[in-house]
């Protein structure tokens, strides 16, 4: 078991062992697989990982139609991929990774500064130095007998000032099937780089090795821009532009370069009379961020639209005193089980068509199926291990963090100006997590750093989207515990700085759609139903709603709240805003424990933050 903080190269043990070629190398006809970048820094960069891995080919990827057929083909030979029911599910393909493989593992994922104070109390750290040449030995010859993927990509719209570049590469058939949904691939990135070899692009290094857990690690070089990542399959440690890259080494890059990269879904609200407003949100994995982010509202919402123009990324902004936002990625990866069309329609529209998923299981005719999908469940099916599966079975029929990769103009929700290159004007940012206590359905901040502070101490019950254990309160700052690529505390300093630039900035809330009664049972409906404080939210940005000001912020009262048509006692909507004293000093007491175990890095505004919340309880 790795400690957190312990160097990489303490955790490697023994020489190379001899490994199963689980990625057998592939051979394109002419015109497919031999589109060299012109840019000489990448070129040499390519060479140099070659010689190192000892690749059988090395196959240079455009994004084409004709390479996508090409490689699907190659994946169905090799039982990368099964081929899903044409009618039912067209073009569309199941992946089973490896079982000892089926999440990120933040214990094996480590941020490689020189000094283990630029990482911080909450990143594993490791000297570079040291994990290059570990990485190195690992990766040595490590692709004999497979073909070595290079794929180029951006994360942004095509003409977005804060657009990257990057280049993955690859031995897996998965990854690069993947990185065509979730990114823009191919020349588009050739273009955007240009031919400049000081150019700034970011280098990725990904090999399957043996899927070993005990040779897996997912290691960022933020100075030098630089992602290696070696034995893992799974989706959020193989597909090195999603957290590694826009989140991890974005965040980092962002404080450098004054903008944000955040772990927060975007979406699009427009009222009856054509008022449009956007909303950027931070909830921790599987708490019900692509629900918000394509959430369709409730009949008594006639004439209201919600579109969707990110569902897991923002990239941030400041331009006249205000926040825009960006969506880099190009597709969702979303967690399977519990979606339908009761939960989430527009993300089962989605899905119905040229999607990718990862460890569903396979009904007897080649369907997909689910935990929580609509309808009964089948009599028999392969499950996500590959084994017969009836109702009567003990294992779940999908993981819990199986995944659909797809891409998002599939979307029917789709914003229009989601490849709007200067971003969407961002009117509020929403925190939230998953708490059964505490925590009311929504409140509001009292300024841009109560909102930060509100940001800092934001806590969920762990899912199943991290290795570890299941329903106990952790401290997620921002949704970016595990994604913040640099210092914490130098972290929460760029955004009160941020705050201090914008003259328009955002309102901020905090939200819980999780909150249990006495029964334990969810007090609040949520999913479409959470159109009601997302438009008590939109009435403050246009200050017509109406608050009371309570110690944790500007609280609604039942009136504040449309709650027209829903079918919900008032006791029940009282214990949703409720705020218990008793449950409060456990929260403070939790704040004040939370940042000391930071070590002195929080900043003095926030250490203020909470000394405020503490008296204004005392009142």
């Amino acid at each position: 078991m790795i400690q957190r903080g312990e160097p990489v190269h303490s955790c490697l043990s023994g020489h190379l062992r001899f490994m199963k070629n689980i990625a057998p190398a592939i051979f394109p006809p002419n015109g497919i697989g031999d589109t060299e970048p012109t840019n000489q820094a990448v070129l040499d960069w390519v060479h140099e990982i070659g010689k190192l891995t000892k690749p059988e080919n090395i196959f240079w990827c455009d994004g084409s139609e004709r390479e996508n057929e090409f490689l699907i083909a190659e994946s169905l030979k090799q039982n990368v991929l099964i081929k899903l029911n044409e009618k039912r599910v067209p073009r569309s393909y199941l992946h089973r990774s490896n079982p000892n493989d089926v999440a990120r593992v933040e214990k094996v994922t480590f941020i490689c500064t020189p000094t283990k104070e630029e990482a911080g109390p909450t990143n594993n750290w490791s000297e570079p130095a040291e994990t290059y040449s570990k990485l190195y030995g690992l990766l040595n010859g490590a692709m004999r007998g497979r073909t070595m993927f290079v794929v180029p990509y951006i994360m942004g719209p095509p003409d977005s000032p804060l657009t990257k570049v990057g280049f993955e590469i690859t031995d897996s058939k998965y990854v690069v099937l993947s990185m065509r949904i979730m990114t823009r691939m191919g020349k588009i990135a050739l273009n955007r780089l240009g031919n400049d070899p000081k150019a700034e692009w970011n280098r990725g290094v990904h090999s399957l090795l043996d899927v070993d857990p005990d040779r897996r690690f997912i290691c960022h070089f933020p100075q030098d821009n630089t992602i290696i990542s070696v034995g893992s399959g799974y989706g959020g440690n193989v597909l090195l532009s999603k957290k590694c890259l826009a989140l991890r080494i974005g965040s980092y890059l962002a404080r450098k370069q004054g903008w944000m990269a955040e772990h927060m879904l975007i979406l699009g609200v427009e009222s009856p009379e054509g008022k449009k407003h956007y909303v950027a949100a931070a909830f921790p994995s599987a708490c019900g961020k692509t629900n918000f982010a394509m959430l369709i509202p409730p009949a008594h919402f006639k004439g209201w639209k919600v579109t969707t123009v990110g569902d897991d990324i923002a990239w941030m902004e400041i331009r006249d005193g205000r926040l825009f936002a960006v969506n880099p990625e190009n597709g969702y990866f979303g967690v399977v089980p519990g979606t339908s069309y009761k939960s989430n329609p527009n993300a089962m529209k989605s899905i119905e068509h040229d999607t990718l998923y990862t460890n569903v299981a396979l009904t007897d005719d080649s369907d997909v199926w689910w935990e929580g999908k609509d309808g009964a469940p089948p009599k028999h099916a392969i499950d996500w291990r590959g084994n017969d599966w009836t109702p009567d079975s003990k294992e779940k029929a999908a993981h819990p963090n199986s995944r659909f990769a797809t891409p998002m103009r599939n979307n029917p929700a789709l914003d229009p100006n989601v490849e709007k290159g200067e971003g969407v004007p961002i009117s509020a940012i929403i925190f939230g997590g998953r708490r059964s206590d505490t925590v009311p359905l929504v409140y509001e901040a009292f300024d841009w750093t109560h909102g930060v502070y509100l940001g800092a101490t934001m806590a969920s019950e762990t899912t199943a989207a991290a290795a570890g254990a299941v329903g106990k309160v952790r401290r997620d700052p921002m949704a970016m515990l595990p994604f913040c690529g640099y210092n914490i505390g130098d972290y929460f300093r760029h955004w009160i700085d941020i705050g201090k630039r914008l003259t328009s900035p955002p309102l901020i809330f905090n939200v819980n759609w999780f909150r249990k009664g006495a029964n334990g049972k969810f007090l609040w409906p949520g999913f479409g139903e959470n159109m009601r404080v997302l438009k008590w939210i939109i009435d403050r940005c246009e200050q017509n709603g109406g608050a009371v000001e309570s110690p944790v912020g500007w609280l609604p009262t039942p009136h504040d709240l449309d709650l027209e048509g829903l079918d919900i006692d008032h006791t029940r909507v009282a214990d949703l805003l409720g705020i218990d004293h008793e449950e409060w000093q456990k929260e403070l007491a939790a704040h004040k424990t939370f940042f000391d175990s930071l070590g002195g890095v929080v900043p003095e505004e926030l250490q203020k933050q909470c000394e405020q919340l503490v008296a204004r309880f005392k009142e």
